[in-house]
């Protein structure tokens, strides 16, 4: 029944078109390496194989939103540490499914602000990494390091440009700077990079 409202709510976009159904996470895997779409709305819990394994197997074909019924699912940082673009309540409004779904095949990646608390609760909780800290952060600008710093917070793009008194347009150049030179998907794995780095604390 949940399947069946998603695949309504997609195929009622003109420009959106449902390419398969998976009951399970192997089923998706399949799926995916046949069908090639751009975006794939996974569940967590599945049977055979969870959504994360699945996530891990797929994301170097499509890109993934993450639905799940509970906002603090254990699972969440696991999924997005997996590679998943998005996460999203099953809960959500049709208007923000669609929402997700663009900006994700659009490149970017969705992070409520709730769920960048989370991943940075997880990141608190856990034992001192062993700090990774790649040499292409020596390659970003002082003010790309202060974007990526702000982007770990969990801010917005509108609200880095308050913060930092710059203009919009501005943030997304930067963010679409650093990104490349540090050879990351979207925000998601920025954000993972600087808690990794110590960037952030």
């Amino acid at each position: 029944m949940v399947r069946a409202g998603f695949r309504l709510i997609v195929q009622s976009q003109s420009d959106m078109q449902v390419v398969g159904e998976a009951a399970d996470g192997q089923e998706a895997i399949d799926l995916v390496r046949r069908e090639r779409p751009e975006v794939v709305l996974m569940d967590i819990r599945m049977p055979k194989v969870d959504g994360i394994a699945a996530t891990r197997e797929i994301v170097a074909v499509t890109r993934v939103v993450i639905l799940t019924t509970f906002e603090l699912d254990e699972y969440v940082f696991d999924a997005l540490a997996a590679g998943a673009s998005a996460f999203l309540l099953k809960a959500a409004r049709p208007e923000d499914l669609v929402q997700a779904i663009r900006v994700v095949a659009a490149g970017e990646a969705l992070l409520a602000p709730s769920v960048t608390k989370r991943l940075i609760e997880e990141f608190a909780k856990r034992p001192e990494p062993a700090l990774r800290k790649p040499k292409q952060l020596d390659s970003l600008t002082e003010r790309e390091r202060e974007v990526l710093q702000e982007v770990a917070g969990g801010f917005t793009n509108s609200e880095i440009a308050q913060r930092l008194h710059v203009s919009e347009t501005t943030v997304k150049t930067h963010v679409a700077h650093l990104l490349d030179k540090l050879g990351l998907r979207d925000r998601v794995q920025a954000v993972i990079l600087a808690y990794e780095a110590g960037l952030v604390g």
